[in-house]
């Protein structure tokens, strides 16, 4: 099969013939439409080593994919060849930008009908981050006062969608160009980091951040007493006042891409795909990330 793999750390994706992957019990193999990525993960431990702290390279990136089920291992129960499936790959084995991957059954969940391929490889990742982020970390309420940091991103465009499908009252942050698309996601209002002052909002119930750095640094005076600081950047330097401060990495959950994929199929979410690239110019696309508004898409 083609795939991109990277053979060492500094160094270049590249286009090249690689085994098809083995997959065991548990596992199913999938035939890959569409995959996508966060620019960053070249710089994760579980791209260089395994779980056992063995070296694993060459690998290969982009731990979002959808396809469609090419075959179960014996044993694997929950899916059949065939089945339209989108998910997460495990952090520490190979990812998507592949024609095949293999993946945990548990990890994956039928795609929702109303997407496309490219549209459902935007979707797991992101959606599994902003659902962790303001629900199982934040505790986000109907009602509540919640501010997004980098709303123009896949994740922060989906955790405003999420908190506007709940009744929550939302204040979206990022540079200006993500202000309209950020607003017609649900934003009740959008602050420009680089002309406006943060300061000016206050006395929210949660802060979910997805920029971290100095960002974060000023974002626990936001929230009023007993408030919440999430971040999927780093650990907070400061916990607000009464208050908690939280730090997560995401976990792949096949019971919320099933939460995630009904609301998207009820038309009250959805992913926004940013630019697509063929797998052979991966490395292009890697480059091209960083500020493009929602999602980049590889496509074999």
């Amino acid at each position: 099969m083609k795939a991109a793999r990277i053979h060492q750390r500094d160094g270049e994706l590249v286009y090249e013939d690689a085994p098809v992957p083995v997959h065991v019990t548990g596992d199913v193999l999938v035939e890959v439409r569409a995959a996508s990525f966060v620019p960053d993960e070249l710089n994760w431990p579980g791209t260089w080593v395994d779980r056992a702290g063995k070296d694993r390279t060459p690998s290969i990136p982009a731990h979002e994919v959808a396809g469609v089920v090419s075959e179960v291992h014996y044993g694997t129960t929950g899916f059949a060849v065939g089945d339209r499936v989108f998910g997460l790959t495990d952090w520490h084995r190979d990812g998507a930008a592949a024609e095949f991957v293999a993946v945990e059954a548990r990890n994956l969940a039928k795609m929702p009908a109303s997407l496309d391929f490219t549209e459902a490889a935007a979707l797991p990742l992101a959606g599994l981050t902003a659902w962790q982020g303001l629900f199982v970390h934040g505790g986000l309420q109907p009602g509540q006062r919640v501010v997004v940091h980098g709303a123009g991103g896949g994740t922060g465009l989906l955790a405003v969608q999420l908190a506007h499908d709940i009744g929550a009252h939302i204040i979206a942050t990022g540079r200006a160009g993500a202000a309209t698309i950020a607003t017609e996601s649900g934003a009740c209002r959008f602050v420009d980091l680089e002309n406006d002052r943060l300061e000016d909002i206050e006395d929210v119930d949660l802060v979910f951040d997805t920029i971290g750095g100095d960002i974060l640094a000023r974002s626990a005076g936001l929230l009023r007493p007993g408030g919440t600081l999430v971040s999927i950047t780093a650990p907070p330097p400061v916990t607000p006042l009464d208050g908690k401060a939280a730090f997560f990495i995401v976990e792949p959950d096949h019971e919320q891409l099933i939460e995630l994929a009904q609301r998207v199929d009820a038309g009250r979410i959805g992913p926004h795909v940013g630019a697509v690239f063929p797998l052979a110019d991966a490395a292009q696309a890697f480059a091209t990330k960083h500020g493009t508004l929602g999602k980049v898409v590889l496509q074999p």
